[in-house]
């Protein structure tokens, strides 16, 4: 396993890090805690030491403690979120910060956090919406400088609203903020036009998420696809989503050369080749994910013709809305 810089916040994090929002049994169905269990102390046997999860997770926040306070020789860091208080994601054109990130707020959903989890600290501490207009205002900032101060948190970051990477440049370029965590793959390659360089620029760690395109980008999604009762890629992939995936995939792999089971290491491979990234956080609910996915942190980068090719494969749209 390979490791690069989290920013300036001087921690430094494995390339592939621990996605932890499919283990937490709320959106996707099929993870059972036997085996995510089995899976977070594989990654962190293989070299992983950065596990995302969040406080909207479902049960996520209390298997990763878990797993963590169970790995006593190893230094695990562990990220979380803090949901808006109103619950409007993303937050609307505006909002008053005091209506969804409230100081007082903030320290009751980390001190949540922390009982759940039953860690004494948090590595990274992330609001899991953010808007640009709350740059200075709001008492948020007091709250976040006085929680480190309190050893309650290390760094302190925001995820980026979904394929909204412009959304937080005014923070990036503030110096507020330690790390982003943003949507960024080869269908959205959005943040490297602006967010990525403003990041390098200022120091600011890059957290990946959707690397994979919850799953497009892995060449197991067809038209005929489907997904379990409840889960919530039924509604992501909707519609003649699937068949437009597929698609997709199909030409990228006809382009690259490559065999259809090759497609979800070029897409990590393609978010590593970026610089300004720190670590990138697939979901990994079975052993056998977590070991082809960390296997991939080899310093193999992608070739510029490679790279060329995939710039090519731009897909602009949300599949969220």
């Amino acid at each position: 396993m390979r490791y690069r810089d989290l920013g300036r916040s001087g921690l430094s994090v494995s390339e592939i890090g621990y996605g932890a929002w499919g283990i937490g049994e709320s959106s996707w169905v099929g993870a059972t805690e036997d085996a995510s269990v089995r899976a977070l102390h594989r990654a962190v046997d293989l070299g992983v030491n950065f596990i995302d999860t969040a406080r909207g997770y479902g049960e996520s926040e209390r298997i990763v403690g878990q797993v963590v306070r169970e790995r006593t020789g190893d230094e695990v860091l562990v990220a979380t979120k803090v949901p808006p208080r109103n619950g409007v994601w993303p937050p609307a054109d505006g909002t008053d910060p005091s209506e969804a990130f409230p100081g007082a707020y903030i320290r009751s959903s980390l001190e949540t956090s922390l009982r759940a989890s039953g860690l004494d600290h948090f590595d990274v501490f992330q609001f899991h919406v953010w808007s640009d207009e709350w740059v200075g205002r709001g008492d948020w900032l007091e709250t976040v400088a006085d929680l480190k101060s309190e050893g309650k948190i290390r760094s302190f970051g925001v995820s980026v609203n979904d394929h909204r990477p412009e959304s937080a440049l005014a923070l990036v370029r503030s110096g507020a903020v330690d790390t982003v965590q943003v949507i960024y793959n080869v269908f959205d390659q959005t943040p490297a036009d602006t967010l990525l360089p403003a990041c390098q620029e200022h120091g600011v760690g890059v957290i990946v998420r959707v690397a994979l395109d919850e799953g497009g980008l892995t060449g197991r999604i067809t038209a005929d696809t489907t997904f379990p009762e409840g889960d919530w890629r039924n509604r992501y992939f909707r519609d003649d989503r699937p068949a437009q995936v597929e698609r997709r995939v199909a030409a990228i792999v006809a382009d690259l050369g490559i065999g259809q089971d090759e497609m979800a290491e070029y897409a990590l491979r393609f978010v590593l080749s970026s610089p300004a990234v720190s670590t990138v956080i697939p979901g990994m609910r079975s052993v056998r994910n977590v070991e082809r996915n960390t296997a991939l942190s080899d310093g193999r980068p992608l070739t510029a013709g490679q790279l060329t090719v995939l710039a090519g494969h731009r897909w602009p749209r949300d599949f969220y809305a």
